[in-house]
């Protein structure tokens, strides 16, 4: 996460934390003039709040909202998390904390449990889980090649029955959306994605959104989704820039993508990975520790 960034210059304003509600016209206007003239966007506004963490408590994360996910992903049975990442995830107060009224996720380059780099991964499940609704970070991610920090969810698996035995659901079964990821070296750009049954990994569904006069790693800015049972909108500081829907999963694959975003709960995940298929491993030039910077995270009906 390139350029450490300290936490006492963390360029948090607490003011700024108020909830600013933008009228569907306003966010029609901004989707005509932003977005592709190929795409058929439907503006939703959703502005009950029902879930948030403003982070305004020093300390370990809320437990009552967090739990932590530990280690390299190989007694998850995914070593590597899936990706061949570098990093161990701990619980550690080193690697996640609440300070100065945000988290922050930090990244470090030691030597720990066999691996070279610690991060945290948190996670809602078992404690938040909802189906449908706005979700959306104030976020501030770090720089430099190798950091691979992500806002996304995922589906609460079920039990089903293979070959007369009662199994959880695996990904990409599940449903995954990425409502924001970053890859260090690319300070200016941001995705969303979507994954699930026939699109997922390299033949996920993603579109990218650059920043103009700004970087990601300089200033926070807001990721959102709204998310209802038949298309899944995604947002930057409320600009729309991507929609999905089952009809553009059945194009993009052919007729063999399955839309798993209509029939159960997701659950929120912070991590910062190090590494790994999609960032590439750090270089020399890489600067650790920094962070992933959270203001706050809120769920809308």
């Amino acid at each position: 996460m390139i350029i450490s960034i300290s936490i006492q210059n963390n360029d948090k304003i607490k003011p700024m934390k108020k909830i600013i509600y933008v009228s569907a016209f306003s966010l029609f206007m901004i989707c005509f003039i932003s977005c592709d003239l190929d795409e058929t966007q439907e503006v939703v506004t959703k502005n009950n709040l029902v879930w948030a963490d403003e982070f305004d408590q020093d300390g370990a994360p809320n437990p009552e909202n967090w739990s932590f996910d530990i280690g390299d992903g190989t007694e998850q049975g995914i070593p590597g998390w899936g990706n061949n990442e570098l990093q161990y995830y701990t619980g550690r107060p080193e690697n996640a904390k609440v300070e100065n009224g945000v988290l922050v996720i930090t990244a470090r380059q030691e030597t720990f449990q066999g691996n070279n780099y610690t991060s945290a991964r948190l996670t809602t499940r078992g404690l938040f889980e909802k189906e449908y609704g706005r979700f959306e970070a104030r976020i501030k991610v770090p720089f430099g090649q190798g950091y691979w920090p992500a806002f996304w969810l995922l589906g609460v698996p079920r039990t089903i029955n293979v070959d007369g035995e009662e199994v959880l659901e695996e990904w990409p079964a599940v449903g995954e959306i990425d409502i924001m990821e970053y890859l260090g070296d690319e300070p200016t750009t941001v995705f969303g994605t979507l994954h699930g049954p026939g699109f997922s990994g390299a033949e996920s569904i993603s579109k990218d959104f650059n920043l103009e006069n700004d970087r990601f790693d300089s200033n926070f800015h807001v990721f959102g989704i709204e998310w209802s049972p038949n298309r899944v909108n995604y947002y930057v500081d409320d600009v729309l820039y991507h929609s999905l829907t089952p009809e553009d999963v059945d194009e993009e694959t052919d007729g063999e993508g399955e839309w798993v975003f209509n029939n159960r709960p997701f659950y929120i995940i912070l991590n910062v990975a190090i590494g790994g298929n999609l960032p590439g491993n750090p270089t020399s030039e890489t600067i650790f520790p920094q962070s992933m910077v959270v203001d706050y995270v809120r769920v809308y009906e």
